[in-house]
């Protein structure tokens, strides 16, 4: 079975400049293949990570329109069959890509933010009633606490974020099927 991460990064009006998609083993999370697209006119806009557009990932990058991006993702995923897209935070980029409705959307963050299915949230860590930490639970702060390694920095490229995303499930180590309670 096959999964797409997917990651968007919006410009200082709300509209999405970039897209990043990763088509991933839904068993070990290993990357299949990936795709990454400017989306123009709306990037040169800018917004608070313009400047990491085009820093990684430079001759991946496709610079092309909404319609056309996403009409050749969604050819994307139905040539691979994907019929699950994951995202932290998923509601903000499922509500920004109206187009992908059809999909199952699955929340990364409803799994990697709760001391009930994250092994690496402490007894004592501070959280809700409902297991989830009241703070630092974004894809940064989250990818530390997993991987170890407090250097981290989340890049807000939305290719490599998604990559990074992707990471987050793999270092859980939990089945895909884990997810169902994070379905949106």
């Amino acid at each position: 079975m096959k999964i797409a991460v997917i990651d968007t990064e919006t410009t200082w009006g709300d509209e999405v400049m970039s897209i990043g998609m990763v088509i991933a083993d839904g068993t070990d999370f290993s990357p299949i293949e990936l795709k990454y697209y400017v989306i123009d006119p709306v990037y040169k806009a800018g917004g608070l990570y313009s400047y990491e557009m085009f820093k990684y990932f430079k001759k991946k990058a496709q610079i092309t329109t909404r319609a056309k991006a996403l009409k050749e993702l969604d050819g994307w995923l139905k040539n691979h069959g994907v019929k699950q897209v994951y995202a932290y935070n998923a509601s903000f980029d499922k509500g920004h890509l109206k187009e992908f409705s059809s999909y199952e959307w699955y929340d990364i963050m409803r799994i990697a933010a709760y001391k009930q299915y994250n092994p690496f949230i402490t007894e004592d860590a501070d959280c809700c009633k409902t297991g989830r930490l009241k703070r630092a639970y974004g894809v940064e702060p989250m990818t530390r606490l997993i991987s170890g390694n407090h250097r981290y920095l989340e890049t807000h490229n939305a290719l490599q974020d998604a990559l990074d995303e992707l990471d987050i499930m793999r270092m859980l180590g939990l089945p895909v099927n884990a997810y169902g309670v994070a379905r949106l």
